[in-house]
């Protein structure tokens, strides 16, 4: 698990109790955070009960004014169609709404201080096989991978990190929309098709959405980029230019062809 020691003391809210939710539930209460969570599912209420000790609450029981962060997970919409009640109680009161993944950045440190260098993996198709496949080359070239995210374990159920460690992530596009901090050594966009367009505004702002991915990266980091759809190609033209200015990462085509 990995250690969230700077939320000690702090009070988090856990909105959704699925895999990536209860992850986080357990790793706040075991940095001592104070924890309020909520699912409309009963039964995942009743689950994370037996497994944490935690009680849920619905969020009309949060006294917002003592939050710190909302820690929204990837099923309960942000925007669009229409943000849930409690992001909007949570925006209302100037609390910030995160994902799990935020948490595990910031336990790493800062970027020029990272415990761990991160691989970030995402796209319409073919990220979970492209997550697993990089994990099994970096360890067969010595290295110690933690593969997890959207894929397999969460990112808070991953090992601490250790001086041979490399995290290697695939994440979606809801939790691009929710980590500010992402700034990964490596990040990966294989492709963009229609895909959750209810959940972004349509084509164009899932794509705006899978960008973000490249936006925390600099000169030292590398965006690889697919440029077999037309948004994707746009996008790694963008990093490229981008690039030529000094102000961004190298920028890897991933097809043939130009961008």
């Amino acid at each position: 698990m990995i250690e969230l020691a700077q939320m000690q003391g702090v009070t988090i809210a856990v909105l959704g109790l699925g895999r990536t939710g209860t992850s986080a539930v357990r790793a706040l209460s075991a940095a001592g955070a104070t924890v309020l969570a909520w699912d409309d599912n009963k039964d995942a209420c009743a689950s994370l009960k037996a497994e944490t000790g935690t009680t849920a609450t619905p969020p009309k029981d949060w006294d917002w004014s003592q939050v710190s962060s909302l820690v929204l997970s990837p099923g309960i919409p942000f925007s669009h169609p229409k943000p849930h009640d409690a992001v909007l109680a949570a925006q209302a009161a100037q609390v910030e709404v995160i994902s799990d993944l935020e948490l595990f950045l910031r336990a790493l440190g800062d970027k020029a201080n990272r415990a761990a260098p991160v691989v970030a993996i995402t796209g319409t198709n073919g990220k979970s096989t492209t997550t697993a496949l990089t994990a099994h080359v970096l360890a067969r070239g010595g290295f110690a991978p933690q593969a997890g995210g959207n894929i397999g374990k969460p990112v808070l159920d991953l090992d601490r990190p250790n001086p041979r460690s490399i995290y290697v992530l695939e994440v979606s596009s809801y939790q691009i929309d929710l980590t500010p901090s992402l700034a990964p050594e490596v990040g990966v966009l294989l492709n963009i098709t229609p895909d959750h367009l209810e959940r972004h505004g349509g084509l164009v702002g899932y794509a705006a959405v899978k960008e973000k991915l490249f936006n925390g990266q600099s000169l030292d980091d590398c965006a690889v980029v697919g440029i077999d759809d037309l948004h994707s190609s746009a996008i790694c033209a963008r990093l490229k230019q981008k690039h030529l200015s000094k102000s961004g990462a190298e920028v890897v085509p991933l097809a043939v062809g130009k961008c």
